[in-house]
């Protein structure tokens, strides 16, 4: 299975390169900051399962829509899914705190704008950064998870 995963659009105009690659995924995963349903409704033209939770910068649209905290299952394993809050400093801290000790495979977040793919204590924390955030993110980027006998997760740099 192949997962496009994304985070913090803020109601900024979407990667072609990241729309072309999404219609090959199984499903989409955004970890909050559309900013608007307006987002949301480009995604879902894309006529793909969608999976999503609201950030901070969302307005009371998306939140009557989405829940802050998801932990799903997908194949034989369990996504955890959390925008993050707070300073970027330490936001690893706060993801793991949010999920506790309920039983996760995969971390996905966002918030800080910055991509990580790095497996901690068996779990991968997986952030895909911004598509299209030209001025916190050290680069512009997206993420594929794929999941089969193993989990491995993608970042992928938006070219310019």
């Amino acid at each position: 299975m192949r997962i496009g995963v994304v985070s913090d659009t803020h109601s900024r105009e979407l990667p072609k390169q990241m729309l072309e690659d999404f219609k090959a995924v199984d499903l989409i995963v955004h970890a909050g900051d559309f900013c608007s349903v307006d987002v949301l409704d480009q995604f879902k033209k894309l006529k793909k399962e969608i999976r999503a939770v609201y950030g901070n910068m969302d307005d009371g649209q998306v939140r009557g829509l989405l829940h802050r905290v998801e932990v799903f299952p997908c194949e034989r394993y369990a996504i955890g899914l959390f925008h993050g809050s707070g300073p970027p400093r330490g936001l690893l801290d706060v993801v793991k705190k949010e999920f506790g000790d309920r039983k996760v495979d995969v971390v996905i977040f966002g918030h800080s704008h910055h991509p990580m793919n790095e497996v901690i204590n068996g779990v991968l924390y997986f952030n895909p950064g911004s598509p299209n955030d030209e001025i916190f993110a050290p680069y512009c980027s997206y993420g594929i998870i794929e999941l089969s006998d193993q989990i491995e997760g993608k970042i992928i740099k938006v070219r310019s």
